[in-house]
């Protein structure tokens, strides 16, 4: 009898051992995407302003979705204002990580991101809608420990502008919407 219960004991044993190793595969990033991991969770940025003018603070959500195949972002701009979500995944026909992004704003973009071998990455965004004369973006990101550092570039009326710079850290603000 103590013979019969030890082996249902490792039984039990080993199929708890073999469950918890296939959660483990089943939440992580598909592999093309996996360079992505350290960003996932809740960054914000106070972005620079000029004297005088309101605070400006970005809270942006990186999430696994689609069981690992793709990432969403959630991001709003002061409690609302200004918001937006992005599924970033790879593209089998493009052979390169893709993503789609849409506005409160009612603009949208949709673009590729390389990623270097540095671990920074670089998206290249068509705009779609914007009132603002935006048709392109190019934002460079790199991650360093405890700090997320983004440089954008907007093609506003046919003109590329200077970077912008941002700095993010983690946060437990929520991101929001209106």
């Amino acid at each position: 009898m103590l013979k019969y219960s030890l082996k249902i004991m490792l039984l039990v044993l080993g199929i708890n051992v073999f469950s918890v190793s296939v959660q483990a595969e089943v939440k992580g990033l598909a592999s093309e995407l996996a360079v992505f991991e350290p960003y996932l969770g809740t960054w914000q940025a106070d972005f620079p302003v000029a004297e005088g003018q309101a605070p400006m603070q970005d809270v942006s959500r990186w999430e696994r979705a689609l069981n690992g195949t793709a990432i969403r972002t959630l991001h709003s701009i002061n409690n609302g204002m200004y918001g937006g979500e992005s599924l970033i995944f790879w593209d089998k026909s493009q052979n390169s990580v893709v993503f789609y992004y849409f506005t409160t704003a009612g603009f949208y973009t949709q673009g590729r991101i390389d990623i270097l071998e540095s671990g920074e990455f670089v998206a290249y965004e068509e705009v779609t809608g914007s009132q603002e004369g935006i048709t392109q973006v190019k934002s460079t990101s790199r991650l360093d420990h405890t700090q997320m550092h983004v440089a954008t570039q907007y093609l506003k009326n046919g003109q590329w502008t200077e970077p912008e710079l941002r700095t993010y850290q983690r946060s437990t603000l929520p991101v929001v919407f209106k």
